[in-house]
């Protein structure tokens, strides 16, 4: 059995309440309270740290390989049914993740691929194919299926996206269609460590740069540098920079002035679409009215079968949160919602199983997964993503566990972590909601 911890609250501090309280403000955790609030529920979504969403490439995969290595997938929802039975997806059903998607293209109307259920092929910064589900708009134009010839475009001071390397790559997988990379140094005065963001800016606002010994607009400064490049391309890619406030029309003004379709390449941390995302996520779920507040951890809870409130520390304070349900959607190793030390793993807000070591073969339905097996790692759930303790019983009857902190698949190898999340996440919210009221 659970219990509480027994640190004592700020002394008078009336609970802030709410139906339904989200604790993670990652995919998981967003994707969470945005399908609560949307069910009707009086939602509050509480984050610590800054998503992770901002490391993330943007590219929303829902399965690309089977946990065996197979693949890349063609279609992945006809792959769920095969998965182990402690897989998340497996829990909530084909269906689900299939609503889920759907929640997700409504709340991000700027992504692409809700037209098939087939993967789309999208070449990454490091120069390989990833099979993915939804995608920006942005990357539309560079999908690996298409025919037409590429030319790469990279940023001198960009060292992450070494054009003519990854062009290299992308021909040595087979691609069918000629890609040549470029590099040129990026027009007007920026640093050389300047973040992705600052090249955003300086396109978002088409601020004018000197060229030559006099001031042209950033985009038209941009085009010019690659204008002499091209040799007949018909697309361009440049990695992920093109503006953050309206990309759509960085990309037309950029393929207007280049007289070709232009599109973006995924990249890796910090991630503009990413950012992008995040931004997009957080406006639905205001839009929905839900309660948001970033920047405090849960660090107490009470409750024994059932968590009565948890406590978020603010300015060295204890503020009781209240809540109906619980929906808790921290993350993994990456975002701290799973840890580890030399006494094992464990999940640190509600102190949840985290089978391992010893325990891992029983919950593993009988198999050791070598090399990937600490991936795995996380909370142990039921098929109502209630939390089990060791001996498989729930550990509070209103808590539920979204996204990353799971356990029982390995979303790097499968390249499932953010159709994980937000099937999951869309599961957790809506069974909340629907408890709660």
């Amino acid at each position: 059995m659970s219990t509480a911890r027994t640190s004592p609250p700020t002394e008078g501090q009336m609970a802030i309440e709410s139906e339904v309280l989200v604790i993670g403000g990652g995919l998981g955790g967003l994707t969470s309270a945005l399908a609560a609030a949307r069910e009707g529920a009086d939602v509050r979504l509480v984050s610590y740290k800054q998503s992770t969403l901002r490391q993330a490439s943007g590219l929303v995969d829902v399965l690309g390989y089977t946990p065996d290595g197979d693949g890349p997938l063609t279609n992945p929802y006809e792959a769920i049914p095969s998965l182990p039975e402690t897989h998340p997806y497996r829990k909530v059903g084909v269906g689900t993740v299939r609503d889920a998607l759907s929640l997700f293209d409504d709340a991000v109307p700027t992504y692409e691929g809700e037209h098939t259920e087939t993967n789309a092929l999208l070449p990454t910064h490091g120069g390989s194919i990833k099979p993915t589900a939804r995608y920006p708009a942005g990357a539309s134009a560079g999908l690996a299926s298409d025919t037409r010839d590429t030319l790469l475009v990279g940023i001198e001071e960009m060292v992450d996206f070494d054009a003519p390397h990854v062009a290299a790559h992308l021909d040595a997988t087979g691609v069918p269609f000629d890609v040549r990379g470029e590099t040129i140094r990026f027009p007007g005065d920026l640093r050389a460590d300047a973040k992705v963001t600052r090249y955003a800016k300086l396109l978002d606002t088409n601020s004018e740069v000197a060229v030559r010994g006099r001031m042209v607009p950033a985009r038209e400064a941009l085009a010019q540098r690659v204008n002499p490049l091209l040799e007949g391309e018909e697309r361009v890619g440049f990695p992920a920079i093109l503006g953050d406030d309206n990309p759509g029309a960085i990309r037309d003004a950029l393929g207007d002035h280049l007289g070709v379709d232009v599109f973006e390449v995924p990249m890796g941390p910090p991630s503009l679409p990413g950012l992008r995302l995040e931004d997009a996520l957080f406006a639905a779920l205001d839009e929905a009215g839900a309660s948001i507040e970033t920047g405090n951890p849960v660090v107490d809870f009470e409750g024994e079968d059932r968590i009565e409130q948890v406590y978020i520390e603010k300015n060295g304070a204890k503020i009781p949160n209240s809540a109906d349900q619980y929906v808790l959607a921290t993350g993994g190793f990456v975002g701290k919602g799973v840890e580890s030390d030399r006494d094992g793993v464990y999940e640190p807000v509600f102190d949840c199983h985290v089978p391992h070591a010893t325990d891992r073969y029983d919950w593993f339905e009988g198999e050791l997964f070598g090399d990937h097996e600490f991936a795995r790692y996380g909370v142990a759930t039921d098929d109502d993503l209630r939390p089990l303790d060791a001996s498989e019983h729930s550990e509070f009857e209103n808590l539920r566990a979204a996204g990353s902190v799971l356990g029982g698949y390995d979303f790097a190898a499968e390249k499932s972590g953010s159709g994980v999340s937000i099937a999951t996440g869309y599961a957790a919210g809506q069974r909340a909601a629907q408890e709660a009221r």
